[in-house]
Formats: structure tokens, sequence, C-alpha cells
């Protein structure tokens, strides 16, 4: 299939605000692009070269694009920044400079989906001296011959910016359309994407060899499987209830939630958003090797900074010191991290998923229980809700952020959010069940005061996983430092939408949309009803929707680095965590 059908395609999914239409158009590609270029398609519509944990970036920012379009084209490159002041995104400007340019059209007037592909994997592996003109050169000759459309995509697939607002979830079931017959193949297709957490290798598996491929996938050594996710309950009382007998509670830990892959010597370190960390921490690595007696593994852990004279667990405000790229070895004496190990996902070549949550719990002891910078998490053993809350308290006291109850029967779910694990945190006994995770979907104008840092405050939204669609729930406009407005302002702009993005529901208007990429983290007095917010607004009998009361930005980082757009908190806990606060004792306002 050539780049300018990929392009056409692109174009009328960007032109659409119902997912049931983008379901149809993507199975519609799919079938056009057929086995051979599956894979391909796949990436390039996520908007990736490779999954994450591959850690291929393109490595192209707006300057070099910029070079490339005059290049192309024949313009300036004046006139090129220029034009995409103007439009706003250097992919409309590439189209409108395409169709002006005065330069000969190249012979070759289209590469295929495949070249196009193999040509942004060679760009993003050129380095060393020279590369950047190497690029620039690459870049140019693929716009050049290209038709104003499609160069419109060439320009904003290396930037990570399509713009058509086209989640995994949408990709999975116009898979299932397009090669399994329907759309009830998609949870399938969900469970092996959960344990590869490569959605091109679905695709390919789907294509060619059918459901019946797919079914076998899987557990691998280094590719990272999509972590289980908790649910909350307020009390203990209802914890033991929803578990029911005998539970696991453990210490929950404010730190780095890490996957373990250890291979032989080698070992691989992935972060909860599946990226590739194993650099940025070489003391994990070097304790993996030496404190643990086995040949192959998967575990996962939580690592914190500590004092080892004192052994004092630090705050996460500490330990984010930890996850940078320079001064690594430094910084790892410093601040040296204690991996507290929870669960094991694969062992001695077994896929161990399946297997009862105690039979796990159980390995962890006898793998970890003898060493010093990894261990298994501290834990108690009950049935009985006083216990549970003494626990409780105990962590608290130790300057944890709560518990983790666990059902000893239950397989690890990989990357669903079920009652298997339960989470009873500190901020439980205060107003707002727990801090949340929102996504930026818009942004307004500075005024007064904030006139000069052109910012004055967000919208979120919610991720609805059953519609994938991306509900608002709240516009923030405090808590935000100066350094962290003008950051906002910086990311934000860059990321403008002509329009409403498509899987946004939204009944307020900021001044500026975004595409839904960043997610921050929130902290409100209480959640109420609201007839201005669209989140649980579809799933109300009465139709009203809940928002945040006196939200504001919480911790240090400005964006979440470690969580996507549809790792945000949903609309489902958002619910939950009203009735909870109903439960323990507030009122709706």
């Amino acid at each position: 299939m050539l780049f300018g059908k990929l392009a056409e395609y692109y174009d009328r999914l960007e032109g659409v605000s119902s997912r049931l239409k983008m379901m149809e158009i993507l199975s519609e590609l799919f079938k056009e692009a057929g086995k051979k270029e599956v894979v391909e398609t796949v990436y390039m519509t996520q908007g990736t070269l490779l999954p994450p944990f591959e850690g291929l970036e393109f490595g192209v920012a707006d300057k070099l694009m910029e070079e490339a379009i005059a290049l192309a084209t024949g313009y300036t490159k004046e006139q090129v920044h220029s034009e995409y002041k103007k439009a706003g995104d250097l992919g409309i400007a590439a189209q409108k400079l395409k169709q002006g340019t005065k330069l000969k059209q190249i012979v070759k007037n289209d590469y295929s989906v495949k070249e196009v592909y193999e040509m942004m994997v060679k760009v993003a592996r050129t380095s060393g001296q020279g590369s950047k003109d190497q690029k620039i050169g690459m870049l140019a000759n693929m716009i050049a011959s290209a038709s104003p459309l499609a160069a419109k995509y060439l320009v904003r697939y290396p930037l990570a910016n399509l713009r058509m607002g086209v989640g995994d979830s949408t990709i999975m079931e116009a898979l299932a359309i397009a090669y399994a017959g329907g759309r009830d193949a998609k949870e399938e297709l969900e469970r092996a994407y959960n344990i590869c957490s490569d959605l091109g290798e679905v695709g390919k598996a789907v294509a060619e060899g059918g459901m019946k491929e797919v079914g076998s996938m899987k557990v691998t050594l280094f590719k990272p499987v999509r972590p289980a996710l908790a649910e909350r309950l307020p009390t203990a009382e209802q914890i033991i209830e929803r578990l029911g007998g005998e539970v696991s509670v453990e210490q929950k830990y404010d730190g780095f939630r890490i996957q373990v892959h250890k291979k032989g010597k080698e070992v691989r370190l992935y972060s909860r958003r599946l990226e590739n960390i194993t650099e940025m921490f070489p003391d994990v690595i070097k304790a993996v090797n030496s404190e643990l007696d086995c040949d192959r593994i998967i575990f996962e852990g939580e690592a914190l900074a500590y004092n080892e004279a004192t052994g004092e667990f630090l705050p996460f405000q500490e330990t984010i010191q930890r996850k940078r790229k320079h001064g690594i070895e430094e910084k790892a004496m410093e601040l040296p991290l204690h991996l507290f190990a929870f669960d094991i996902l694969y062992y001695d070549g077994k896929d161990c998923l399946s297997k009862p949550y105690k039979e796990r719990r159980e390995l962890i002891e006898r793998l970890f229980g003898k060493g010093k910078a990894i261990g298994p998490t501290r834990r108690i053993l009950t049935s009985k809700p006083k216990e549970l809350e003494l626990f409780f308290e105990e962590s608290i006291e130790g300057g944890l952020e709560g518990i983790m109850a666990k059902d000893l029967k239950s397989p690890y779910i990989a990357g669903a959010r079920k009652f298997s694990w339960v989470k009873l945190k500190r901020s439980y006994k205060n107003k707002l069940s727990d801090t949340v995770d929102l996504v930026i979907v818009g942004y307004y104008l500075g005024r007064g005061s904030r006139a000069e840092f052109g910012f004055g405050g967000l919208l979120c939204a919610v991720y609805n996983d059953k519609r994938d669609v991306f509900e608002t729930v709240s516009r923030i406009g405090t808590g935000f430092t100066e350094k962290q407005m003008s950051e906002l302002k910086s990311m934000l702009s860059k990321i403008k939408s002509s329009g409403k993005p498509a899987r946004v529901e939204a009944l307020v208007e900021p001044d500026f949309w975004v595409q839904p990429k960043y997610v921050v983290t929130i902290n409100a007095d209480e959640i109420t009803r609201s007839p201005m917010h669209t989140c649980g607004k579809k799933d109300d009998k009465e139709g009203v929707g809940y928002a945040l009361r006196f939200p504001r930005l919480y911790g240090g980082e400005t964006v979440r680095g470690d969580k996507g757009p549809e790792d945000a908190t949903t609309t489902k806990e958002i619910m939950e965590m009203f009735r909870m606060q109903k439960k323990v004792g507030l009122k709706e306002s």
C-alpha cells in the first residue's frame, strides 16, 4: 500500500468524531494493508516506531523538521517557520507549502508504507557526527516525493503528533473486525496485548494466524507485561467482605514500580509505562544478579530510596531524583534503592500469571527472603477487619502510603483493574479518597498576574475505559508554580488542536483544546455532582456528571512521566470514590 493511500485514511480519521466511525475506517485500512504491512500500519497508527520497551525514539525536533520542509519545498527556513506559526501545526504548514512549491516533482511520486516506516527507523537510528544533516536529507526526500496530503502526515508522524485521537482500544477493535470476524474478538486480542505489550505483534498474529495464533501467545522475557491494577475501598470491613475469608495485606510503598526481567546475567528493568529504564538503576541490576539465585524470572517490585545508616525510607520527592540520564552513578551512591518484590509473573521458563496469588507469594518469600537490597513486601494474613486496620495505621505511622489487600486465590490479571487487589491509603481518611490522575484536554489563557505566562489553568478529564473516550471532570486554576505554568504553556502549545479532539466529550470549552497526551496528579476537597462535566454523565440515571471541588496540582512533577492518557483515573473509579465519600460521612454539595 502506498503511503499516500494511508494518508487518505488518516485524513478521514481526523475528520470524524464518532468512535464507531473510527473503527469502521480503521478496519478498512487494515484490510487494505493486509498481512504484509499490518505491523507497520499498526505502529504508524499508534504514532510510534516500536513498542515503548524497545526505547527507539524518532529524535526529530520542530527545528530539524522545518529545515527538512524547506529543503523539500524550496522555501526558506524563515518562510516555513512563519507558515508554522500561522497554522500552529507543522503538518498543515508542510501541506500548504507543498501545494505552492515551485520545485519540480521528483519522478518517484510516492513511497510504500513499508518504505516510509523503514526510512523513519533509519532516521531514528542515525546518530553521531553529521547525523542532523543526514536526518534532514532523508526526511526531505520523503516529503519532496509526497503529495501535499501525504506530506502532512509524513511530517506529523516523526513529531509524534498525528492528531487523529485513535487509542489502542479502538485499534484492537478494528483489528478484530478486519481479521477475526467482529468486535467480539477484541477481548482475546486485549489479553494478548496485555502479556506482550506489542500491538504490532498482536496485529501480525491475528492477520497471519487468526485467533488460534493470538490464543497461543505467552509471557516472554524482555517483553514487559502490562501491570495489574488495584481497586479502592474505604474501610477495612469492606475490604474483608469483598475479598472474602483470609487475605494478604501488604504495606504499600510510594516509589518506582519496576518490572524486572532476568535471563542469566542479563537484567532489564521496565517502568509502569513499560519503558526500558535499565541504565538508570545500576544498583538494582547489581542487587538482582548478586542476591537472586535463579536463571530466568520476571517479577515486580516497588523501589524506594532509603537512608542506609538509619534504615529510614525517604519520601517520593527524594526517590524521584534517581530517575535521570546523567550523574547516575553518583546519585546511586547518594540515594541507594531498596526493591520490595510483590509479585512474580514468570519463573524458570513457566508463565505464573494463572497461578493463585498464594503460590506466587510463597515463591517470592523463598527467592527473596535473604536479600539486603531486595526483599519481599512486609505483610500479614488476616480475615479480621480490626487486624487489617491496625496494620494500616502502623504502615501510615511508618511514613508509607497505606496497604494493599490481595485475594489469595486470584491470578495475576495483566493490564486490568480488578477487585483481586484492593488498596487503602492514608488519604482515604481525609475528604477525597485519594489523589487522582487526570488527562489534560485543554487550557486557558492567563489573565491578570498570569497574563505574562499565557497560561491560566487546565481543563482535565478522566478516561472511560469502556467507551475509550475522555470525559471532563475538572477545571484547575490553582496549585501551579511560575515554573510549572511556563512548562505547561510550552508543552501544551505544541499539541493544540483546531477543535475538540475526537475522543474528548465535553460541555465546557477551554481557550485551547489539546490532544490527550499529558497526565497530571490532582488533589481536591471532594467529588461533587455536576451538570457541567461529562464524567459519568452517560452512566448516570439522571444524566448528571461528576466534578472535583477545589482541585489543585499535587506533587513536585508538572506532569506524570510514568503515565499515559489511558493510564489515568477512570470514570468508574471517580464514581466509586464518590460512593466511598458518602460511606465515610461526607455529604454532597
